[in-house]
């Protein structure tokens, strides 16, 4: 990087994810940005890992892309306004409709960090105190497991990810007691007892599991729940991404471009993807079209990729916060399910919606995340990294 600057400023560098720069030290930065896993792997398949990475430099300090270290006034990673633009979802309402978050574990200052996210951006408050935000227990309580800092920093992701593409929507945040798909599960279905929720993120998974076992904690028809498809490529099936019951949501790299949508995506890197025998295929999805004579993923996808991630602001510790960068999977779910809260339109099964309404989507036709035939390599129609695509507006959902 060139001679020390000291410098703040605010800009918007859409093809870098750099939003906003505060004083710095070049010194302080590592040139070799790069993701980290936030949550530990999974020690069974019956046990979830989350799938938020955060971009950081050699010593786990946060960075933009470009490598400079961000300091916790800095910003760097995409804005709201950028997500509302990329997926066209700029001036819609929710209607008074609900998000609900699954994630295992506690986070205390859930409410506190989201004040913060929203107050930047200028959104409206989302607090407990005005009915826009309910932070409940697996069971529906209201005395919270114990904090996890990983989980906890998955959590704010999510917040914030349904706040970027949906200000208006209300959020339940569900905590499970732990990261077994036991308590997980559990906690989606009090979700989906939650007054007003149409949507339910999962941004976490396990091994390649059978709907026999657990796929009944996310058969909620008239409920879109989705899934994130997981980090790690071409990968074969992961749960609950694999249930014939949830949207499965792969990802993408976003870029600002000189086109008439004003953004350029391709299939990121890391997007899980694959084809398991052990579900059926949603209504719509056809071996013709996916090579799989079971149940493949992804459905649909959004941006994941976290050197184009979003800006969040997340804990370091139990007591501190700041900005960092984060992406994975994780970011795309959360994105997915705000906007089915954003169309209403969740009769019968939500993951049948963007197989007959496909038009709907940005398909996205370069890029790939492994060495297969398609459950690996971008193209035109249904891929294993992306899906059918990413949200054009609402039409698809």
């Amino acid at each position: 990087m060139r001679k020390q600057l000291l410098a703040v400023a605010l800009a918007a560098t859409a093809t870098t994810g750099l939003v906003a720069t505060a004083t710095t030290s070049a010194s302080a930065a590592s040139p070799r940005a790069h993701a980290a896993r936030v949550c530990s792997a999974p020690t069974s398949p019956t046990v979830a890992a989350c799938d938020a990475l955060k971009l950081v430099d050699d010593h786990g300090t946060a960075v933009s892309p470009s490598g400079r270290t961000v300091t916790p006034s800095a910003i760097s990673g995409k804005t709201p306004t950028d997500i509302q633009s990329a997926y066209k979802l700029s001036g819609l309402s929710a209607g008074g409709r609900t998000v609900a978050i699954v994630d295992a574990y506690g986070y205390s200052k859930a409410e506190q960090d989201l004040a913060v996210y929203r107050s930047q951006w200028g959104l409206p408050a989302c607090t407990t105190a005005n009915g826009c935000l309910k932070i409940l227990n697996q069971t529906g309580g209201t005395s919270l497991p114990r904090y996890d800092n990983g989980w906890a920093q998955e959590q704010a992701l999510d917040l914030d990810a349904v706040s970027a593409a949906c200000p208006s929507c209300k959020i339940v945040l569900v905590q499970a007691s732990s990261s077994s798909l036991t308590n997980l599960g559990t906690a989606v279905n009090t979700a989906a007892k939650q007054p007003g929720v149409v949507a339910i993120s999962n941004s976490y998974g396990g091994g390649d599991l059978a709907d026999s076992s657990y796929g009944s904690y996310y058969n909620h028809p008239g409920i879109a729940v989705t899934a994130s498809t997981g980090d790690n490529g071409y990968q074969g099936g992961s749960f609950p991404a694999s249930s014939h019951y949830v949207t499965a949501v792969g990802g993408t790299s976003l870029y600002a471009a000189s086109n008439t949508r004003g953004w350029t995506e391709s299939a990121w890197s890391g997007a899980g993807s694959g084809c398991t025998t052990l579900n059926a295929a949603p209504s719509g999805q056809t071996t013709a079209m996916t090579n799989c004579s079971g149940r493949a993923i992804a459905d649909v996808s959004a941006v994941a990729d976290p050197n184009t991630g979003l800006a969040v602001y997340a804990p370091s510790t139990k007591t501190t916060s700041g900005w960092a960068q984060y992406g994975g999977t994780s970011l795309s779910s959360p994105l997915v399910a705000s906007v089915y809260a954003l169309s209403g339109n969740t009769a019968g099964y939500a993951n049948t919606l963007p197989y007959a309404n496909s038009s709907g989507l940005f398909d996205v036709t370069s890029g790939s995340n492994g060495t297969c035939a398609s459950w690996c390599t971008a193209g035109t129609g249904w891929d294993g990294p992306t899906g059918l695509g990413t949200p054009n507006g609402t039409s698809a959902f």
